[in-house]
Parts: C-alpha cells; sequence; structure tokens
C-alpha cells in the first residue's frame, strides 16, 4: 500500500462568483485559465488557472446545498483545499487508513478533466482539507 504523494497538484479557491475569479486571475495577474467544467458530483464549476505544477483551482458551487457553498457560507471565499498527485488514490486511501488518517472518503470518486480524486479530513493534515487526485 503506497500512499506517496509526488507533488503538489493544485490549490482549491472557493468563489461565489467563477467569472469574476477567472477574470482577476486572466486579465490582472496574466494566468492563462482552461475551459470552465461542471463537476456534477460535488455541485460545483471548476476552472483552473496557472499551469502544472501548482496550479490554482477556482471552485464555484451550482447548488446552495452542495459542500461548497456551506463552506461559503461558514467561511467566506479563500482557500478551500490542498492536492496532491498519488500514483493510484485507491491504494493512498487503503495506506492512508491503515496509518489511522481520518479519511472523507473511503473510495475514489470522479473529479475535474477525468481524474479520480478523494478527501482526507482536515484533522489528519493538520487543518488543511488534503485532495488526492490521480490523472
Amino acid at each position: 500500500m503506497d500512499a506517496q504523494a509526488s507533488r503538489v497538484d493544485h490549490v482549491a479557491i472557493a468563489v461565489r462568483d467563477l467569472d469574476s475569479a477567472l477574470a482577476f486571475y486572466r486579465d490582472v495577474l496574466g494566468l492563462p485559465v482552461g475551459r470552465v467544467e461542471r463537476v456534477e458530483t460535488e455541485r460545483v464549476q471548476v476552472a483552473f488557472a496557472g499551469e502544472e505544477p501548482g496550479r490554482v483551482e477556482l471552485v464555484a458551487p451550482t447548488d446552495e446545498g452542495s459542500p461548497v457553498a456551506r463552506f461559503l457560507a461558514r467561511r467566506g471565499e479563500g482557500l478551500h483545499h490542498l492536492a496532491v498527485r498519488v500514483p493510484s488514490v485507491a491504494d493512498a486511501l487503503l495506506a492512508l487508513k491503515a496509518r489511522g488518517a481520518a479519511l472523507l472518503d473511503e473510495v475514489p470518486r470522479p473529479g475535474a478533466h477525468g481524474t479520480r480524486v478523494a478527501f482526507v479530513h482536515p484533522k489528519t493534515a493538520h487543518g488543511v482539507l488534503l485532495e488526492l487526485v490521480e490523472t
């Protein structure tokens, strides 16, 4: 079982208005931005700014009951999670669980751009919501 992360994949920022956030990252900072994609399982729209490694993922809710909408209601816009690349999300989940990590997901789920993802509880990662990403 391997939980070995190879690098930071992206930093996600929760935003209320995706178009406004994209305008800032594209027009003010000059970062290239990708296409907007809906992730139905998470009830969000996402777009990436910048290039690998270390992109910025802008995440906006499409439903007021989504986890990101609840995050925005409690905390406002800002850092939502840190994502790390792993060879296999399923293997990483097994390894982390065996080591006592608190998981939000027991099995991988679909992520943006055809990835498989899972989340580790912030109490395990010192207050940071951690996303495991397999491309």
